[in-house]
């Protein structure tokens, strides 16, 4: 069956123990009977169901419907994505072998599972609803957004930045975005205006901490790219150029320049290896945080 197991695995995991049957519970004492709507509510199952279903099962305290597809392959794949669990399977594979390996391996899928349902509820609680009052984070502080149709704001894009007492650098002070549009703009209006302010000072900041990290690093970059790829933040090539997810500018100011340090020091070294780590610790010491806080974001979340 080992032989038979392909899974896709996040980078940190270790393999899953198999499952263990519970052993029967004790007959309980005479005593005063348990409220039946918290143990309804401990033993409800959790529900996977995946949109193209066709097969389903039981997975410790979770039903989990899920694809199935018989593929020219010699190993049976489990993939946990955004929809659920996919399983291909080789096509002289009998069933019964399939859940098996499901149920080798269901504690890492249950907690795969659990883990992109979280993530996805906080993505949508996190979701911007694009009109006046909007609120966002810029540098990592709070900015809000004032749809102002009477400035045309000219030389600025058709957006300004209001900063309360203390500038831009003063945490507690109101920030708000000002945007050269009518009352009634739509949805799409006003996040493709505030999108495309958040990419003039994106441009700009990254150009500006591009600056301040290459001579520190011995490197020299050649071009910027502003990036708006789904699953990474940044890339850098062999000659110089330097992509960054324009979306950085929502962090505080430590964190875009882990990216930036990160990618830059991929002109020295090309790889993840420990002589590349050491670089980047040289220019960010307390890279491991920040790198924890992206792996924690989500990239879709301002759609």
């Amino acid at each position: 069956m080992r032989g038979l197991l392909q899974m896709t695995l996040d980078l940190f995991d270790a393999p899953a123990a198999p499952s263990v049957a519970p052993a029967p519970a004790p007959a309980p004492e005479p005593g005063p009977a348990a409220p039946a709507l918290p143990l309804a509510d401990a033993l409800a199952p959790a529900n996977f169901t995946h949109p193209r279903a066709s097969r389903e099962i039981m997975l410790g305290h979770a039903r989990v419907a899920y694809e199935f597809i018989r593929a020219q392959r010699r190993t049976i794949g489990f993939v946990v994505g955004a929809e659920g669990l996919s399983v291909r399977a080789p096509r002289w594979v009998a069933l019964r072998d399939v859940d098996a390996a499901l149920l080798e391996k269901s504690e890492w899928i249950v907690r795969k599972l659990d883990e992109t349902r979280e993530r996805h509820q906080r993505m949508e609680s996190s979701r911007i609803e694009w009109r006046d009052g909007a609120t966002f984070n810029f540098l990592g502080e709070p900015v809000i957004v004032r749809l102002d149709p009477r400035h045309a704001f000219a030389g600025s894009g058709g957006a300004i930045l209001d900063v309360g007492p203390g500038g831009e650098g003063n945490a507690g002070g109101e920030r708000v975005l000002r945007l050269a549009l009518a009352g009634n703009a739509s949805s799409a209006q006003v996040r493709d205006a505030a999108q495309a302010w958040l990419m003039r000072q994106a441009r700009r900041i990254f150009t500006e901490r591009l600056d301040h990290f290459a001579p520190r690093l011995g490197v020299r970059w050649s071009k910027l790219s502003l990036s708006n790829a789904a699953t990474r933040w940044g890339s850098a090539s062999a000659d110089g150029g330097i992509r960054l997810h324009w979306r950085l500018v929502h962090f505080r100011m430590p964190v875009i320049d882990y990216v930036v340090a990160h990618e830059l020091s991929h002109l020295r070294v090309m790889d993840h290896s420990s002589r590349f780590w050491e670089t980047v610790e040289s220019v960010v010491p307390d890279y491991h945080q920040l790198r924890r806080q992206l792996k924690e974001e989500q990239l879709s979340r301002w759609s």
